[in-house]
């Protein structure tokens, strides 16, 4: 991994934090699948001082129901996520090259290419996975914060 402080995670949601599956009953609720494993993933990286966001494109009360519960700050509906990270980090006084960004598909490209270190899900597209710094074991939707938060802990005690 490049030696870089990490001071912001990015996360998009579906296909980090979901296996990018949507579960849909018969009056249009939609519903997803996560991974405790991610919760706790979450949590330890916060022990490490580290900020942690979602950027979604997608509108849904799921994606907003899942940071509060992890108490994470999310952004969800947004068309540009280059522009909507630019903005956060100004806002916050985050440097883009200090901020770590989990994406798995075309969608997370253009803002992928301005970060300072990025991953990807085993299962994301081929062209996340050509462009990531870190492709992970894990698939989207198994585990794949809780894997990220092992790397990033074990690159601190070296």
């Amino acid at each position: 991994m490049t030696p870089i402080k990490i001071k912001l995670i990015v996360y998009d949601f579906d296909g980090v934090m979901t296996d990018n599956k949507v579960y849909v009953d018969q009056n249009g609720n939609e519903m997803v699948q996560v991974n405790r494993a991610d919760g706790l993933g979450v949590s330890e990286i916060k022990k490490l001082g580290i900020e942690q966001i979602i950027i979604s494109t997608e509108q849904n009360p799921v994606v907003s129901t899942r940071a509060h519960k992890l108490g994470i700050p999310c952004l969800q509906g947004i068309e540009n996520k280059k522009m909507a990270l630019f903005d956060y980090c100004k806002e916050n006084d985050i440097d883009l090259k200090n901020v770590a960004y989990v994406g798995n598909d075309i969608n997370d490209k253009n803002v992928m290419e301005n970060t300072g270190l990025t991953f990807c899900p085993a299962d994301a597209h081929e062209s996340i996975k050509n462009i990531s710094d870190h492709v992970l074991k894990t698939k989207g939707g198994h585990g794949v914060i809780r894997e990220l938060f092992d790397l990033i802990n074990n690159k601190k005690g070296e």
